[in-house]
């Protein structure tokens, strides 16, 4: 969607289908970091999307074996916006498309779901879309899978995924919120267990670490034994741990990090998840996803314009953004190999490391996983001039 306005706010004919007839679903990521507030910012909207409603996190802290410490301070950030806003993402999707649709060059196809791609002489020339009133063949200069970590696109073109590997699974649970609870997002680990919690005003987002492949082994145990789980990692819960009235209420994310080995063919390019499916630690995967469509217009939208796009005008996009995306898949491999998997492990008490105790009581060590989680390596700038 971001590189739909991009591209059309500079002019290019741009097209996006969409599978459902909205965007109101669970994407369970809702975060907006830092650097990708600055391109609202750099783009002139940023005033506006902060009047939808939204929370902010300005510092992030952990419960660790019961000692409480603080992991990261983002009042130094160097961007207009101190903080990683959460907004629902549908509600920053439509926010996106109402500004694109007042381009003449956007068009937004909904309830259309691409099914296949078009090849001619072994380029891409277009999908295959599957709507309501039947198939529809679309021909493009260029297309871009921007479809998740179970992208179609990548796999009908036969690139070669990259699997990194993850040893957790997260369970994605809503709990209810109340003035007296802790005013801050945190998380907590104990040996056994990892849970985060995310403010959301009226309720907790709350991410529930589990061995990749344990969720059997959880069912099994029953409902209340996963109840009284959360409620031992996080006393304040007790209460309210029976609106988990069911397994339905508790969905499954299958955590993967991998990534293609070239994000393009003659005619096409992949960005996002359906690039590279990143951790759920540290949030960072829709900012990921917003740098590279950013990149992708700085270096395409021109080209695009005069009809000179060039497979080798896909492959610096990859070049651009290859690096940053690897560099943050490898902290994210260290913290889940070396952090979380070794403490769902562990039966002893678990005391919180030196590192972590050095970054609570030097404040401006805090910074450092700051700007790593907020602003990212390369963050991306908008280089692309809206059409006259």
């Amino acid at each position: 969607m971001m590189l739909g306005y991009l591209l059309a706010r500079a002019g290019v004919q741009t097209a996006v289908f969409e599978k459902h007839a909205d965007f109101l679903r669970d994407f369970r990521g809702d975060t907006i970091h830092p650097s990708t507030l600055d391109v609202m910012d750099e783009l002139g909207l940023l005033d506006e999307l902060l009047k939808r409603p939204h929370q902010e996190i300005r510092e992030l802290s952990g419960n660790i074996g019961g000692e409480r410490i603080r992991l990261a301070d983002f009042s130094h950030v160097p961007t207009r916006c101190k903080f990683v806003a959460l907004m629902p993402q549908w509600d920053f999707l439509d926010f996106l498309a109402a500004h694109a649709e007042r381009y003449p060059t956007f068009t937004l196809r909904r309830q259309a779901e691409v099914v296949d791609i078009i090849e001619e002489g072994g380029r891409v020339v277009g999908v295959r879309v599957k709507t309501r009133d039947g198939a529809l063949d679309v021909r493009a200069d260029l297309t871009v899978g921007g479809d998740g970590r179970s992208s179609v696109v990548r796999e009908r073109a036969g690139l070669v995924v990259e699997d990194i590997g993850a040893p957790i699974d997260v369970l994605w649970i809503r709990m209810s919120r109340k003035a007296s609870d802790p005013a801050q997002t945190f998380g907590h680990a104990e040996p056994g267990g990892f849970l985060v919690l995310l403010n959301r005003d009226t309720y907790w987002q709350c991410a529930f670490v589990i061995a990749k492949g344990g969720i059997d082994a959880i069912r099994a145990k029953g409902l209340e034994a996963f109840r009284q789980r959360l409620a031992t990692l996080e006393p304040f819960l007790a209460e309210r741990v029976h609106e988990l009235r069911d397994w339905d209420d508790i969905k499954l994310l299958t955590v993967k990090i991998d990534r293609l080995r070239e994000w393009y063919r003659d005619g096409l390019l992949c960005i996002g998840d359906a690039a590279h499916a990143m951790s759920p630690i540290g949030g960072v995967g829709i900012n990921l996803a917003i740098q590279d469509a950013v990149a992708a217009a700085n270096i395409l939208a021109e080209r695009l314009r005069g009809n000179r796009c060039s497979i080798d005008d896909l492959r610096r996009v990859q070049e651009r953004r290859e690096w940053p995306m690897k560099a943050v898949q490898w902290v994210q491999r260290v913290i889940q190999d070396r952090v979380v998997a070794p403490t769902l492990d562990r039966a002893t008490p678990l005391s919180a490391p030196w590192p972590l105790k050095l970054m609570d009581r030097i404040p401006v060590l805090r910074r450092i996983p700051a700007r790593f989680v907020g602003v990212g390596i390369r963050p991306e700038h908008v280089h692309t001039p809206e059409a006259a």
